[in-house]
């Protein structure tokens, strides 16, 4: 059976005396963290949380937020992670539309339980972490305690293993049903190309309430150990790599040139670390240049995936990275990989009819990782699953050997004065100038030519950087209509919790008002 029950019985018998969790706290083998998970379960199932109920869960990456997905995997029921970022009201609709009845919430966020539109929730809360007897809430360890390992229930491969709402870039989140199917054909996809194995040490640095923390699934299966990152900082970071022995992490091209920038950088010992995996967003070839050489030891992997596919689709394998620096060809670095196994993926135009090699079109999917579609949404349902094939909404284009493209997100696509411009094609150019730290291009209402290009901009400290400077800059790297008139200065840009640039708040913050 191919579900993440299963997953977890054989992990037990085969791997029980290998480390699961390691961190701070606590040190468990397979065989004390699944004790612990059963006994977890038995509390779900005390608090009416049976075979396909639903329950929230608002934690850092901990182990004990490793533990509740854990359990509700053997228990049967849903685990729903909630960005715990989000403002009262914004929590609140995710748990109404997901239909939780109780909420796991951790003693750092018991704030939010205070208004907002939490109270409903409050009566049956349980606490994490702390004892909760402050805010007189059950505490989750008090819970475990007192309850015995259950056998749980057994799911179909077809049944929910995991509900996750997208970040809302796009608008309204929308809950994401992944299915047992879904999340263990991902683990086992991404097992050889990510060389995975029992003798890992898997970092959580991606928040658990993202789609990226599921590449964890892969090391679950393997019977390797987890460990868990609970605040982003360079410095926490590189002293978990020391601490724990880490062999493995996946981080967001922000974190990695943050991390880079550490002063402090050469005095971790890093020597465990031999693959390090970036994604959510491309990373420029001076970046990718630092990194390998930052991490001389550590192979250099890409993965391109979305919440809807479990989630990786396609890697861009260590080798690839190699070659490129070695040559000097850099334009493979800009492919975001070729699909894992089970995974059929083509390039369509808007009819849904593929298109010849090289031709830019929809990415669309399909494959047993792929999402069986979202809660409650009909209308969107029908819009993104089409002729047995899930579109993406990404636009990219395929090459000769394989390798996909990623060029934008439909939505990102701009279309000024008739002519389309990718605004990651502008971003790659503006990133060629040494003074640009990071950027973000997006269309703006334009009275001429229906949509100009504005680029959000954020200078390297202590550079001078000048409009005029900007346009000269791109003259002769991309075409005319492809240079931003427009564009502002700022300290920052919006970004989701895996470093993700937020378009959608440049386009509110900068359509309607252009200096």
């Amino acid at each position: 059976m191919l579900t993440m029950r299963s997953a977890l019985e054989r992990v037990e018998r085969l791997f029980g005396t290998n480390t699961a969790i390691i961190d701070a706290e606590v040190r468990f083998t397979w065989a004390e963290h699944m004790n612990r998970v059963k006994r977890l379960a038995d509390v779900l199932q005390a608090n009416g949380i049976g075979k396909g109920d639903r329950f929230g869960i608002i934690c850092r990456n901990t182990w004990r937020h490793c533990e509740l997905l854990h359990a509700g995997y053997w228990n049967g029921s849903v685990p729903v992670p909630v960005n715990y970022r989000l403002a009262p009201p914004e929590i609140s609709y995710i748990l109404e539309d997901a239909g939780t009845s109780q909420l796991f919430i951790e003693d750092a966020f018991l704030g939010l339980l205070d208004g907002g539109g939490l109270n409903p929730w409050r009566e049956n809360a349980i606490c994490i972490l702390g004892d909760g007897r402050s805010t007189k809430l059950r505490s989750s360890d008090d819970l475990i305690a007192a309850a015995s390992p259950t056998d749980g229930n057994d799911s179909d491969e077809e049944d929910d293993a995991i509900l996750l709402y997208t970040g809302g870039t796009t608008g309204r989140s929308k809950g994401v049903r992944l299915t047992h199917r879904n999340v263990f054909s991902n683990g086992q996809q991404c097992t050889a190309p990510m060389n995975i194995t029992a003798d890992d040490v898997y970092l959580h640095v991606a928040p658990m309430f993202h789609s990226a923390d599921l590449l964890g699934t892969g090391y679950t299966q393997a019977g390797a150990a987890h460990a868990y990152l609970p605040v982003f900082t360079p410095a926490n970071l590189l002293t978990t790599f020391q601490d724990y022995g880490v062999t493995c992490a996946m981080m967001a091209p922000t974190m990695i040139i943050l991390t880079l920038q550490e002063p402090d950088f050469g005095k971790y010992d890093l020597s465990s670390l031999d693959r390090v995996y970036y994604g959510s967003s491309p990373m420029a070839v001076e970046w990718i240049r630092r990194t390998m050489e930052a991490f001389p030891a550590a192979n250099i992997q890409q993965g391109y995936g979305l919440t809807e596919t479990s989630p990786i689709l396609t890697t861009l394998d260590e080798d690839v990275h190699v070659r490129a620096m070695e040559t000097g060809e850099y334009d493979i670095l800009k492919a975001a990989g070729r699909p894992l196994v089970g995974i059929d993926m083509r390039i369509v135009d808007a009819d849904g009819n593929e298109v010849p090699t090289g031709q830019d079109g929809e990415v669309v999917v399909r494959g047993p990782n792929v999402t069986v579609g979202y809660l409650n949404r009909p209308e969107e349902n029908e819009r993104a699953f089409r002729d047995g094939w899930f579109h993406t909404g990404d636009v990219g284009k395929m090459d000769e050997n394989g390798f996909m493209y990623l060029l934008d997100r439909k939505k990102d696509m701009i279309i000024t004065g008739g002519e389309n411009v990718y605004s990651s094609e502008v971003e790659a150019a503006l990133y060629q100038h040494e003074d640009v730290h990071e950027c973000a291009v997006v269309g703006v209402p334009d009275d001429k030519y229906g949509e100009a290009l504005f680029a959000a901009i954020v200078p390297r400290p202590g550079s001078q950087l000048t409009k005029d400077g900007i346009i000269e800059h791109c003259r002769g790297r991309i075409g005319g209509y492809k240079i931003p008139r427009q564009m502002a200065f700022v300290d920052e840009l919006p970004k989701s919790a895996m470093g993700k640039i937020l378009k959608t708040e440049i386009r509110k913050t900068y359509g309607e008002d252009i200096s």
